[in-house]
């Protein structure tokens, strides 16, 4: 009988809550699928001021300049070379040999990189203050090649009194380099039988040049 009274009597609400549920579902996924719409159009909304905030100031300019400049330079192994004299002998080797580096940084105009070994005075390469050697008598071995007298006329030093070492051309791949040319040296006292005793000293000087 419950069972009758409630499927009888009972029926038109049981109707209108199954009416009200079904449009309280349909209220809920209308506003699922509108909440992410108005979300997109705040978002939007907020966007839109902060882009048209962004302004731009005017462009400075900072001008750049870095120089590299040309250099060349030699460097000596060591400053000193002593000989013990024996008189009229032509071998009175140095008690050392030394190696002159030579580096360079150029520009595309350069040739060539030479090194000259030379005195200021020809007649005088080494002198006591009374008596000299001169620079015909002076020879070096450079690189291992026979010994040479420095009887030529460089760029630098006396008329006569120095020697070309080395002649290096700069070709595209070694702009930027160095060489070495190691010396050894002889005093030739064949021409000079009497030359007497006494202390004999002078200065050599090395130099390149770029051209």
């Amino acid at each position: 009988m419950k069972v009758g009274l409630r499927a009888g009597a009972g029926a038109p609400a049981l109707e209108l809550l199954g009416s009200s549920c079904d449009e309280t579902l349909a209220m809920k996924r209308n506003t699922q699928l509108v909440l992410p719409v108005l979300l997109a159009v705040l978002l939007c909304a907020v966007a839109r001021p902060a882009a048209a905030q962004v302004r731009n100031s005017g462009a400075s300019i900072i001008t750049l300049q870095a120089v590299l400049t040309n250099s060349l330079s030699v460097t000596l192994s060591a400053n000193a070379v002593n000989f013990n004299l024996t008189a009229g002998s032509g071998s009175n080797p140095g008690s050392t040999s030394i190696t002159a580096t030579t580096r360079w940084l150029l520009k595309p105009s350069v040739n060539s990189v030479r090194v000259y070994a030379f005195f200021a005075s020809s007649a005088a390469a080494l002198s006591s203050g009374a008596n000299n050697i001169p620079s015909a008598d002076f020879q070096i071995s450079n690189n291992g090649g026979a010994f040479t007298a420095l009887t030529t006329t460089v760029p630098f030093g006396g008329a006569n009194a120095g020697l070309r070492l080395s002649s290096t051309p700069i070709l595209g791949n070694n702009r930027t380099s160095s060489h070495t040319d190691t010396m050894n040296f002889n005093i030739n006292l064949t021409p000079l039988p009497n030359l007497p005793p006494g202390t004999y000293t002078g200065t050599l000087t090395i130099q390149a040049q770029a051209l």
